[in-house]
């Protein structure tokens, strides 16, 4: 059994969606093939299952459709999803070394931003992790530009952007009230604490460590939508931070909580834990894809007790048994705070609760996910 037919019962016919996903697919359906324009958006919690939910809409469709994937690793488990929903997509990923086409396309946007005249037949366009849209220019503009004849919706957890505020501050922006804005409005979400609060996401005990650290002394970037490197380094420094993650983490091995993820903000720091913890291992953007995958394989078997990521395993990491998350990168983006979270919040027979053990401050500064509410 794999971790989706764990998660949602399986029948001759597809996969049994729950009522919220249901709800979910019956409003992303009436959306794309509605009369009104613009995008539609659907909010799911991390967890949710929102590939189930795209392959509930894709199922319904009257045309070719297209799904953005943010990388290729979610590509590669959305289409192991879709193929035990019945169906065989097709997948144009460079990445991948793939250039198929069909009436349901698996894609990255960067693999297809040069081959646009390729897609004018879709009809539908679904973009998935869709806060990486940037309404003011990039190459999800630059593609919805070139089709303007195509439906879109997209789907997200985090549907906002942390933008300035125009007086040295920031604002977070929901992604239906940007200027410009590619998503119209919301045609259907569900709120986390629904979720915890009726069991398809587990329960979470937050431990908060006092390490010293004081958001105060951090200095906002230019665009004050998070630290800046310089000042997260320099108090780091004084905190004597790196021994610290690796006093916590051998605190975890010893409780007899193996598989423990670690969210650091430099690499010196993930190389640090990985030095001074037997069987440790490091993920960064720079880790070569057979590399990484080799060692998620490791870590999810047991035989690699921590990871220490960075920039990495953010959203896309499907590992239910995962119940141990080290908070120790600050950040001021809810999206990164949710996602880090967001790595042990599915349910597994194994796993009683996850252990979310913070120690930047921002259960305190962010707050708790099962907290977070649309209004």
């Amino acid at each position: 059994m794999n971790e989706t037919d764990a998660l949602f019962p399986r029948t001759k016919a597809g996969y049994v969606l729950r009522q919220y996903q249901q709800g979910a697919v019956t409003a992303g359906v009436r959306d794309l093939m509605g009369a009104l324009r613009g995008g539609g958006l659907i909010v799911l919690p991390t967890g949710s299952g929102k590939s189930l939910v795209i392959a509930g809409i894709v199922k319904e469709l009257d045309g070719p459709c297209i799904v953005f994937q943010p990388s290729k690793e979610i590509l590669e488990q959305n289409a192991d999803k879709l193929r035990g929903y019945g169906f065989d997509p097709a997948i144009w990923s460079a990445s991948l070394g793939r250039k198929d086409m069909g009436e349901i396309t698996l894609a990255t946007i960067g693999s297809v931003i040069r081959n646009v005249e390729a897609f004018h037949h879709f009809k539908y366009v679904i973009i998935d992790e869709c806060d990486a849209v940037n309404a003011k220019g990039g190459m999800y503009s630059n593609f919805l530009s070139a089709m303007p004849h195509a439906r879109v919706i997209g789907m997200t957890a985090t549907p906002y952007r942390l933008t300035t505020d125009g007086f040295g501050g920031s604002i977070l922006k929901f992604l239906t009230r940007t200027r410009p804005r590619v998503f119209e409005r919301v045609i259907y979400f569900v709120q986390n604490g629904d979720l915890f609060r009726d069991g398809y996401l587990a329960k979470l005990d937050y431990k908060i460590v006092d390490t010293g650290f004081n958001a105060d002394k951090l200095r906002m970037n230019t665009t004050g939508a998070d630290y800046t490197d310089e000042s997260v380094k320099r108090h780091f420094k004084e905190l004597n931070f790196e021994d610290k993650i690796v006093v916590c983490v051998k605190r975890l091995l010893d409780l007899n909580r193996p598989g423990v993820l670690v969210f650091t903000r430099f690499v010196e720091e993930a190389e640090y834990v990985a030095n001074h913890i037997p069987g440790a291992a490091i993920v960064t953007a720079e880790t070569p894809s057979k590399d990484r995958r080799e060692i998620i394989r490791k870590f999810r078997g047991g035989v690699i007790p921590v990871v220490a990521n960075v920039g990495v395993l953010l959203c896309g990491f499907d590992y239910p048994e995962l119940a141990n998350v080290v908070l120790a990168r600050p950040t001021m983006s809810l999206r990164v705070h949710y996602q880090q979270i967001g790595r042990a919040v599915r349910t597994h027979p194994s796993k009683e609760c996850g252990w979310i053990v913070d120690m930047v401050g921002l259960v305190k500064s962010v707050g708790r996910v099962a907290d977070l509410e649309l209004s």
